[in-house]
């Protein structure tokens, strides 16, 4: 697949195939993780204003988890339990979807999670309006889901290159790379030196998750869990236009 270009981005329909498309260039699979990782930033932040939860990555949960079970707090520990649960249900689905694209028309193997990603998303709003406390557990368990369908989602489309819903490992990566280069600075005649390109990477994943945080906060601060229908639009556009062309 060719890079990304100007005349991709004028025909939409064109930029989302090019970007879910089976054929992964650099540039397809940073742009595509940009976006990934503003949307789960902005989960993650609007999540928190909506359940009181933070939901991309699991140490908390497990903390959480052994916490509660060191007090005896059963309840707590099962809702910890069941997010960590969903999360990696939502990564064995996508693996398995994209497996099976891979049998029938491997054209469609990231689209279709994807689809589904966004389709868990518009579920998460939904059950935002329930005000039982079925409800909420229900919408920290899609989160959860959709978490782990996409770090799994772009896990294998970069080849386990770039994550997107927890910034730990990138920002740990970021500071490898910072140590790198003032080691080779001080070191002049060292052959340490930092991967320039990759720390670029890592920056504009950080920043695209900080953004998408912010965006987030804002959004569910003001509209609740129904700010999740725009992010479920968007991963929908971008699955779609595959799906359809397609078929």
């Amino acid at each position: 697949m060719k890079p990304l270009s100007h005349r991709h981005f004028a025909r939409p329909a064109a930029a989302a195939r090019a970007l879910v498309g089976h054929r992964r260039t650099a540039g397809s699979d940073l742009a595509l993780a940009t976006v990934l990782a503003a949307i789960a930033g902005a989960a993650n932040a609007g999540g928190f204003f909506a359940l009181g939860q933070y939901t991309s990555h699991m140490t908390g949960y497990l903390s959480q988890m052994a916490d509660n079970l060191a007090l005896s707090q059963l309840r707590m520990a099962a809702i910890s339990a069941m997010a960590i649960a969903a999360f990696i249900c939502g990564a064995a689905l996508s693996t398995l979807l994209i497996n099976a694209a891979r049998l029938r028309d491997a054209r469609l193997q990231y689209a279709v999670p994807l689809a589904v990603q966004g389709v868990f998303m518009a579920c998460f709003a939904g059950g935002g309006l329930f005000t039982t406390e079925a409800g909420r557990l229900f919408s920290l368990a899609c989160l959860c889901f959709i978490m782990g369908m996409q770090n799994a989602t772009i896990t294998k489309i970069s080849g386990a290159r770039i994550r997107t819903t927890h910034a730990t490992g990138m920002v740990t990566d970021i500071g490898i790379e910072t140590g790198r280069a003032l080691f080779g600075r001080l070191c002049r005649g060292s052959s340490v030196q930092a991967d320039g390109g990759k720390l670029a990477i890592l920056i504009r994943l950080v920043l695209a998750f900080l953004i998408g945080g912010i965006i987030g906060a804002f959004g569910y601060a003001r509209l609740g869990f129904l700010f999740s229908l725009p992010l479920a639009l968007i991963l929908l556009a971008l699955s779609v236009p595959t799906l359809l062309w397609r078929r």
